[in-house]
This record gives C-alpha cells, structure tokens and sequence, in this order.
C-alpha cells in the first residue's frame, strides 16, 4: 500500500459541521439529552421587564443561516452579573446565560425570553453579549446588543462609541410590542453592507 503521507496530494479542508449546534441544545433539536441552557432565561419570580430578543444570522447573499447557534451572557435589572469576577453577585438568582440552535425555528429565527438587563457598574449602557458560532465559523465570533430606547445610555457607552458612528446602528436592537409583550429586534449580518460589528476578545 501506497504511503499517503507519499502521494502528493493534499487532504481536502472541511468546514465546521453544525454538531455544535445538536451537541450544546440536544432538547431544542429533540435529543434525549439535558441541555445545561436554552432560549428561556427567566423563571417564575424572575425580576425585572420581561423581553424577548428574537433575530436570524444572515449570511453574505442575505440568506437565514439554519445551523447557526447563539449564545447570549447578560446582567440582571439591577447590572449585576451571575458571575465570581462580579463581587455583587446577581440579586435575582437570575442566570443570565442562554443558547438557542436556529434550526430549531421553522424561520431560522433565534428566540431568548429574558428580562432587560440595567446599566453596570462601570457605567456600560444596557446591552447583552452575544457568541455566534455557524458552520464554516472556525472560530465563533463576539458581539453584543444594545437597546434603541437606551439613547442617552448610549451615547456614553465607551464600547459602543469606540465602533465608527457608521456602523453603531449594527448593533441596535429595535423594540417592539408583539403579541406576548416587549420584543426586540436584531439580525446578525455575518458579511455584506450590514455587516454586524463584532469583537476581538
């Protein structure tokens, strides 16, 4: 047999599988598996203004993107975070994390029920981080949303306003009212003229 390492060839290049996607949200995708976090972050007697956050990932041709799954890490109504690093610690026992598979929506539509989150310690305005990971993605990207009702927040944000004035609009929710309450808006364009701002990290 003939070495391969020998045969002058190249192994062909794959692109990331959507396996994340049913690996990290097996209940979405109707495994029998436990998910550790899904699109619904809140609970009964969860404060704070109860949100939805619904949007696709948009690929390059203007395309939903079908095995795309979002992460979002966020704080509570009052700023503060579920996490060790914040010494305040979360007043609510609010979580603030979620995953959602956008395969799992006949829109290809991510969906997080969720509560606003307050403006942090260090004076960031509102806003929820994102992770996108998709196939083709070979390392998943960083985002975040911020709010457009939050105008004078905002303006002050030291993160949105190192982003060029041209592009700050890329990461604007927008609000509506649906027929279960507040919902915002926003779609992750991963290329294209509306491409979506995202982060080094």
């Amino acid at each position: 047999m003939d070495n391969p390492k020998s045969s002058g060839g190249q192994t062909p290049s794959q692109t990331v599988g959507p396996y994340f996607a049913y690996g990290l949200t097996p209940e979405q995708y109707g495994y029998p598996l436990k998910s550790i976090a899904g699109g619904t972050l809140v609970e009964e007697g969860t404060e704070g203004e109860r949100i939805r956050i619904e949007g696709r990932v948009i690929d390059g041709h203007g395309a939903p993107i079908s095995d795309a799954m979002i992460e979002i890490w966020q704080a509570d109504f009052q700023g503060h975070y579920a996490h060790p690093h914040d010494t305040r610690g979360s007043n609510t026992g609010f979580r603030g994390f979620g995953r959602f598979g956008t395969g799992t929506d006949p829109e290809n539509r991510f969906l997080f029920d969720t509560v606003k989150p307050g403006t942090t310690v260090d004076g960031q305005a509102p806003h929820i981080n994102i992770i996108v990971f998709m196939r083709g993605l070979l390392s998943h990207a960083y985002t975040r949303l911020y709010f457009d009702d939050e105008v004078e927040a905002n303006t002050t944000d030291p993160i949105l306003n190192a982003v060029p004035a041209n592009r700050r609009t890329t990461l604007i929710a927008e609000r509506h009212i649906g027929p279960s309450g507040i919902v915002y808006r926003f779609d992750i364009h991963m290329q294209g003229p509306h491409e979506t701002v995202f982060f080094n990290v």
